[in-house]
């Protein structure tokens, strides 16, 4: 049984996104697919065991599912109507549609530029795209972003509900309406991963990562692939970021400990993607991590190049944290003056921003301005949410003495 188990749950993880993606389309009802696929799910724990594993387990889930739905469907309490019987009708023919029918071929595409619709908020966007694409379930996603169960099981409840109310269509923009669209697209997915990253939780991280390898293998548009190289070499410095539970700083980490297959393809994906000549904020923030991936120390980093390629980041997008970013990087570079002359700058538009009290803090500190840096780090530690990172902020102020 434990075999059986284990082969359900990689089903699960490598086939619900897909499955869920065609049920829904088919359905154009995100509750009854979740629920059909749970009930072919449970045939499948049922069966399995004395008939084995089929060899298409996409296509014998889809196929049980769809007569699940149309169970339930002729049970409902709007079996009657004619949207509904031409439902059953379509799901009885069992008339899978092949890839090629499609302009961009994978459903999946339909159900993250649906979950990522303008129309819903970023939290419901997030908590949706997690639900449908990867199949965390709502207790799940709720312990990522620090929040109860049932609030977010209403978040989706009312994001689905949006969906079906005001006829959010399922389909891909057109291409000229694709890059407007993609940006929340983009956005959602590295909000996972930044979820995911600054309390070492490699479940979201894995996932954001795995959505941002499957719309770049759907849509390899530049920033895609941009966004998955941003990741991809972020990523690769994770087994040195904590030891020993403890937040290891990036000028403190061992390099030694990054991993450089991750590393490679990283870079190799950014030249892709800058190859294409149309340059955006990802490939920007990719190339910024690409250039601390090349130093073999904090001090040997080419900081100039750093500051270059955040000058021309904010230029494309404007906004105080890239300035912030920029800011540390010119501190970095070897003016200090400068640098906090900037930060003093943003000091109303990040009021709130706990990055911004930390970075003061540190530049205080090389500054000699110990108690004002003291007050930093203490306002910083206040605006935490996160163990680890108030463990290491109470570690940088105790070091002041």
């Amino acid at each position: 049984m434990r075999g059986i188990d284990t082969a359900l749950a990689r089903v699960y993880r490598e086939n619900s996104g897909r499955v869920l993606a065609i049920l829904i389309k088919q359905l154009g009802d995100f509750d009854l697919a979740e629920e059909a696929f749970q009930d072919a799910m449970f045939e499948a724990a049922r069966v399995w065991p004395e008939s084995g594993v089929p060899d298409n387990l996409a296509g014998w889930l889809l196929s049980v599912a769809r007569r699940r739905a149309i169970d339930r469907l002729r049970k409902s309490k709007r079996a009657s109507s004619n949207t509904t019987r031409d439902t059953i009708l379509l799901l009885s023919k069992d008339d899978t549609l092949s890839e090629q029918n499609h302009i961009i071929p994978d459903e999946r595409l339909r159900l993250i530029f649906t979950c990522c619709h303008p129309a819903l908020s970023q939290d419901a966007q997030v908590a949706l795209t997690l639900r449908a694409m990867c199949g965390l379930p709502a207790a799940g996603i709720a312990r990522a972003f620090l929040t109860s169960e049932p609030t977010m099981q209403q978040r989706l409840t009312r994001a689905k509900a949006k969906i079906r109310d005001t006829g959010i269509a399922y389909r891909v923009p057109e291409q000229p309406d694709i890059l407007p669209r993609l940006q929340p697209v983009l956005s959602v997915i590295y909000l996972i991963y930044n979820a995911g990253y600054a309390p070492n939780n490699t479940d979201l991280t894995d996932e954001a990562i795995r959505l941002g390898a499957l719309l770049h293998h759907l849509l390899p548009h530049p920033e895609v692939t941009g966004l998955l190289a941003l990741m991809t070499l972020h990523h690769a410095r994770n087994p040195a970021r904590f030891q020993d539970e403890k937040m290891i700083s990036l000028e403190q980490q061992n390099r030694k400990l990054w991993d450089q297959l991750a590393i490679k393809r990283g870079k190799t994906l950014l030249v892709d993607a800058l190859k294409q000549g149309q340059t955006g904020p990802y490939q920007l923030q990719a190339a910024i991590s690409a250039v601390h991936s090349d130093a073999v120390s904090w001090h040997t980093t080419d900081w100039p190049q750093i500051v270059g390629l955040y000058t021309a980041l904010n230029a494309l997008t404007p906004s105080p944290i890239i300035r912030l970013n920029r800011a540390v990087a010119v501190a970095n570079a070897g003016d200090l003056a400068d640098a906090l002359a900037d930060l003093e700058s943003l000091k109303s538009e990040l009021a709130n921003y706990q990055p911004f009290y930390a970075a003061r803090a540190e530049l205080r500190s090389r500054d000699g301005q110990t108690a004002k840096a003291k007050q930093d780090y203490q306002t910083a530690i206040r605006f935490s949410q996160n163990t680890a990172e108030q463990q290491f902020l109470k570690q940088k102020l105790a070091d002041l003495g």
